[in-house]
């Protein structure tokens, strides 16, 4: 994870560093490297290229792979339809993403908008009373000094 104000070495491995040429990735995936290639032919999982147009999968690709090759083999989903799975997957986590970014933000507007009442409510005059209004009502009240006695 990024932490905000640090700059990120470049040299630093991520999950989505591309660094396994293709026979490591098939050995990693326990997949043949015919297969990776159809895969990427066909978008399942799409790694990195190279200056000279050579593959390069992340851990996070291997992953991919796995998933793919679970769903294949041991749900008996066809390709197309793990296509769609990893679409509709990478679809939700930006979702999730929106929604996170969404709700930081209005986090913050609330908390803009609480300080900006308190501001409004420490600017009131306290040498004024506060109007209340008084019920009309027809009774007549007649008012005598208290006699000597």
């Amino acid at each position: 994870m990024d932490r905000p104000g640090r700059s990120r070495n470049p040299y630093e491995l991520t999950d989505e560093s591309p660094v396994y040429v293709i026979s490591v990735a098939a050995q990693l995936s326990g997949l043949h490297p015919q297969t990776l290639r159809q895969y990427d032919r066909l978008g399942l999982v799409s790694p990195d290229r190279t200056a000279g147009r050579g593959r390069r999968y992340s851990a996070r690709d291997i992953e991919l792979l796995r998933t793919v090759q679970q769903l294949s083999q041991d749900e008996g989903i066809n390709l197309a339809g793990i296509k769609r799975i990893i679409e509709l997957e990478n679809q939700v986590a930006a979702l999730q993403a929106r929604v996170a970014e969404l709700s930081a933000a209005l986090d913050g507007a609330a908390m803009a908008m609480q300080q900006r009442e308190a501001q409004v409510h420490a600017s009131y005059r306290r040498d004024l009373v506060p109007y209340q209004d008084v019920q009309q009502t027809s009774a007549l009240v007649v008012w005598r000094p208290k006699r000597p006695e």
